[in-house]
């Protein structure tokens, strides 16, 4: 009984572990998204601006906008349009939940899709009304 009490718990925190998001800081967060190519340094503060209005940099945020979608991650990718949840699909033809952990590849990939299809930054409203025409991160720093 005891063994597979904590059988039953090590397997918990295996999975806890493989699922877990992060809340990124500025500088990592911006040096992340350089290397993994999302755009020009020069647009960087933008996302970085984008991602802290959507969900403060938490990779495991899910929002539930209503009972039929919610939105994902670090970008808070929506399951009505870009993602599935359950499954892959949606325009990015990716499963939503891959969106929750601290692997920012897939998420990017989907981010700069839905730039590219829905009108750049305008296409999140938390860059239309906490970064547009407004002060960005200064990420001068972060380059060193």
């Amino acid at each position: 009984m005891a063994t597979r009490w904590i059988s039953s718990i090590l397997i918990l925190l295996a999975l806890y572990g493989a699922t877990s998001g992060k809340v990124y800081q500025k500088c990592p967060l911006a040096r992340a998204l350089d290397s993994l190519q999302i755009s020009s340094r020069s647009f960087i503060s933008n996302w970085v601006c984008l991602i802290n209005a959507e969900s403060g940099a938490d990779t495991s945020k899910k929002t539930a906008i209503n009972d039929q979608w919610s939105s994902y991650g670090i970008f808070q990718i929506s399951s009505k349009t870009w993602c599935r949840e359950g499954r892959k699909g949606g325009t990015c033809n990716m499963q939503c939940e891959d969106f929750l952990n601290d692997d920012l590849a897939d998420d990017v990939e989907c981010a700069k899709l839905i730039f590219s299809r829905g009108g750049g930054f305008a296409a999140w409203k938390g860059w239309v009304n906490k970064c547009k025409q407004k002060p960005l991160p200064d990420l001068t720093t972060c380059w060193n």
